[in-house]
């Protein structure tokens, strides 16, 4: 088959509903989706602490915190696989090679980005937000909330970087989801099966997929970029 058939069969495939297709997708996106939701809040918090409290370590946790960005998805997998599995600690959970392992990875993941784009976000704060909420008697969480509310653009643009970092990744959901059909099978693993296999329509259709994704969370970026320079000039 050549590209452009391989090319036309993917947009007949997308066109047509193909299930499995559609399966396929909705794995992901909901595996990405409940990952990051558990991942946000957590990162969030982790990320606010260290930007705004100073303590002993802090310097490491800073520099932790930005080294655990370029770190491999597939030796996350690798690890996860060794703790999932039977004979790891946590066997009993019989998480492996099921949808709430592939979240816990995507949980994993994520929470790198979160908490190094929320630190940033926190540390470019003006000071003031904080400082003017203490004189006025707010709690600590009335005045992580101000705070919060401030770089709400910064943890929004950390909250989109997370979920395409989560969505695209291949090693994590291959090692610990098994790549099992209707159950487990990613964007990324259908993708990698089936260019083996020399399947490549189903491939281009799910990397369409992917790339459009890819584009409408760039955009969103961009938006929230740009309202985000609204508010300052206004300001």
């Amino acid at each position: 088959m050549s590209l452009a058939d391989a090319t036309a069969a993917a947009f007949g495939l997308l066109v047509s509903g193909d299930a499995v297709l559609w399966q396929i997708i909705w794995v992901s996106v909901k595996t990405s989706v409940v990952g990051l939701l558990f991942a946000t809040p957590v990162a969030v918090l982790i990320g606010y602490g260290i930007a705004s409290y100073r303590f002993p370590g802090r310097r490491i946790a800073i520099w932790l915190a930005q080294a655990a960005l370029s770190l491999p998805t597939v030796l996350i997998g690798l690890l996860l696989y060794l703790l999932l599995s039977r004979q790891g600690p946590w066997g009993a959970l019989q998480w492996l090679f099921t949808q709430p392992g592939i979240i816990l990875g995507q949980f994993i993941i994520a929470m790198p980005v979160l908490v190094a784009f929320t630190l940033a976000a926190v540390q470019a704060a003006d000071p003031r937000f904080a400082e003017t909420a203490i004189a006025h008697g707010a709690s600590p969480w009335r005045v992580m909330a101000t705070v919060l509310h401030e770089v709400r653009f910064g943890v929004m643009a950390a909250v989109i970087s997370g979920f395409g970092r989560v969505i695209s990744e291949v090693g994590c959901a291959l090692m610990v989801g098994g790549n099992i059909a209707g159950e487990t099978r990613t964007i990324t693993t259908a993708i990698a099966l089936e260019t083996s296999k020399g399947e490549f329509a189903q491939g281009i259709a799910l990397g369409i997929v992917l790339v459009s994704i890819a584009l409408l969370m760039n955009g969103a970026l961009m938006l929230l970029q740009g309202d985000a320079h609204t508010a300052r000039g206004r300001a």
